[in-house]
């Protein structure tokens, strides 16, 4: 596997440490244990100031241990390591910058994914002047590590559940996809198969939310000299994190604008209005999952769609597969820019306060609509 590291494009270098929440609170997936939350910050440090440092890996040991527990995949530490393959473009522990304050965004990851699945994007939107806090979910992610060396691979049991039955799940979906309506009667459909199918997932999101608080209370006790936590909050995140972002702006008045990048809105959202400005971004062939996004805001909602592109291709995996089924055909530099450049023109417009209205364009890549205000 030949691993293609994007280098960030912005005006700072990017720097990188964890944190852990221990024992936050009950475990419901485990009854009688502790839910303890693992992050990962990015932040923005001065090119001179990394001169030297070491860079973080972009896979570690038990990471891919956990991967490989979920797929096939030609994944192997000691040749990477071996190979100069497992270097990021992140400086562990760089020094912060004195006296300056970022804005911050929260990431989620996807169900079965790892909190630096998406390390490209988020290291990205650091070079670029926000703080970004990557929140690992236990048991729901390929393997969360501690700050005190200890680990837990995912419950490979949870994946299941978030269909159930399997087949008659999948075959709703597969026919959902195809359907024809209006964003409405799209997002009730919807609405019915998760409440037959997905009990589950409607129930997990609360979870990944509580840990998003916990990861936050943290940062606002301990990072308050390199957070600007008076201008908001951004949210963002792939698949079931996406979902989670979409979750935080309807719910969390802190949470200023989100991204939700081709998740499925699993959760009751029939009572609620999404009042934040919010990109929900798609693959072609997730587009009627979504749409629940679309109805009920009182802010401009842009949706994005990516031509070729299929739902794994959004992490950093586009830049270490083959183009084919899992990932899409569109070439991974493109996808990565145009990614990024979603983020940064709906974040620089509502946390930063640089522009005054996001400038998103359909070209060669993606197709943007924008839907003002549908109360």
């Amino acid at each position: 596997m030949n691993i293609r590291v994007p280098k960030p494009t912005g005006e700072y270098a990017v720097g990188t440490f964890t944190y852990t929440v221990k024992n936050d609170r009950k475990e419901v997936m485990v009854p009688g244990t502790l839910r303890s939350v693992a992050a990962r910050v990015y932040y923005p440090a001065l090119k001179e100031s990394v001169k030297g440092l070491k860079k973080e890996k972009n896979y570690t040991r038990n990471v891919i241990i956990g991967l490989k527990r979920m797929m096939p995949l030609p994944l192997n530490y000691d040749k990477l390591e071996a190979a100069g393959q497992n270097e990021s473009e992140c400086y562990l522990d760089a020094p912060k910058i004195s006296g300056v304050k970022f804005p911050l965004i929260l990431f989620n990851h996807g169900y079965g994914s790892y909190r630096e699945g998406n390390s490209f994007l988020c290291a990205e939107l650091a070079s670029h002047g926000y703080v970004v806090i990557s929140i690992a979910h236990s048991l729901e992610a390929v393997c969360v590590e501690f700050d005190d060396g200890s680990y837990i691979f995912s419950d490979k049991k949870a994946a299941k559940k978030l269909h159930q039955p399997l087949i008659p799940s999948l075959v709703a979906m597969s026919k959902l996809q195809k359907m024809k309506g209006t964003e409405k009667e799209l997002a009730d459909k919807f609405d019915e198969i998760q409440r037959k199918y997905s009990r589950f997932g409607m129930d997990r999101i609360d979870e990944w939310v509580k840990d998003c608080e916990a990861a936050l209370l943290y940062a606002k006790t301990n990072f308050s000299d390199m957070i600007d936590f008076e201008k908001g909050i951004g949210a963002t995140g792939l698949s079931f994190g996406g979902n989670t972002a979409y979750r935080l702006c309807t719910r969390k008045p802190e949470i200023k604008c989100g991204i939700n990048i081709d998740g499925a809105l699993f959760g009751d959202y029939t009572k609620d209005t999404l009042n934040k400005p919010f990109i929900q971004i798609s693959c072609e062939g997730h587009t009627n999952v979504v749409t629940r996004a679309l109805i009920n805001h009182s802010e401009p909602v842009y949706r994005v769609v990516f031509r070729d592109m299929k739902h794994v291709g959004f992490s950093d995996m586009k830049h270490a597969m083959k183009p084919g089924n899992a990932i899409g055909k569109l070439d991974a530099d493109m996808m990565h820019e145009n990614l990024c450049r979603c983020h940064l023109e709906l974040f620089d417009t509502y946390l930063k306060g640089i522009k005054s209205e996001p400038e998103l364009k359909s070209n060669d890549v993606i197709t943007v609509k924008k839907y003002e205000k549908d109360i």
